[in-house]
């Protein structure tokens, strides 16, 4: 989420909203990914803080990025009760991260491409703070592949933007992962538990930023 505005309501009732898909397999989820984070790490788009709780311990430094205020404030709520590692919560959108390039040796993002405003900087973003070989970590909901329900995506759209916080379900985030310049060496494809079937198209895995490349 871009907006510096933010979106109070929804960040109220985001972990409620969320409760019965994280229970329903969403948290399994996040646990496979986000574990596989290493050393210095950040992850865009923060939210509310629901991947915290697994992040390995062995990291380095751990930076969570959210623009919006609403997120941000529950987000650092949770960060003070952390004891066992460095981690910092900044606002910043993931379209301009105020970071060196090649400073990060894991980026995540889960949940968040589907809603920021410019995706494709976004990614190009992650790509230049990432160190070569560095590692993106993502689960999204994207654009299915049947086309009858990705012509559902596209009419709904703008509704489903207005309930969900700008979130688009008809995103083909692989492709613009790929297309970004990343190397994609993991790929699972499955469904966001306990969701609407436009938002229900779910991908996971872990994509490389190659080495001996320019930025």
């Amino acid at each position: 989420m871009s907006s510096l505005a933010g979106h109070p309501f929804f960040a109220a009732l985001y972990d409620r909203l969320m409760a019965s898909t994280e229970r329903a397999g969403l948290e399994q989820k996040r646990r496979e990914i986000v574990a596989r984070a290493r050393g210095r790490a950040l992850e865009l788009g923060a939210g509310t803080g629901l991947n915290l709780a697994h992040y390995p311990p062995e990291l380095t430094e751990l930076v969570l990025a959210e623009p919006d205020p609403h997120m941000a404030k529950r987000l650092r709520e949770k960060v003070a009760k952390e004891r066992s590692r460095r981690v910092e919560v900044i606002s910043a959108a993931a379209e301009e991260l105020p970071f060196e390039d090649a400073s990060f040796d894991t980026v995540v993002g889960t949940l968040v491409l589907c809603s920021v405003d410019r995706p494709v900087q976004a990614l190009a973003e992650a790509r230049r703070v990432l160190v070569p070989d560095g590692s993106l970590l993502f689960i999204e909901h994207v654009r299915s592949e049947r086309p009858r329900l990705a012509r559902w995506q596209d009419r709904l759209e703008r509704p489903w933007g207005w309930f969900a916080a700008g979130c688009h379900p008809n995103r083909d985030t692989d492709a613009a992962i790929a297309a970004a310049g990343f190397r994609i060496e993991q790929l699972d494809r499955g469904e966001l538990p306990k969701a609407p079937a436009i938002a229900r198209p779910l991908i996971s895995g872990l994509a490389v930023r190659p080495g001996g490349e320019g930025l």
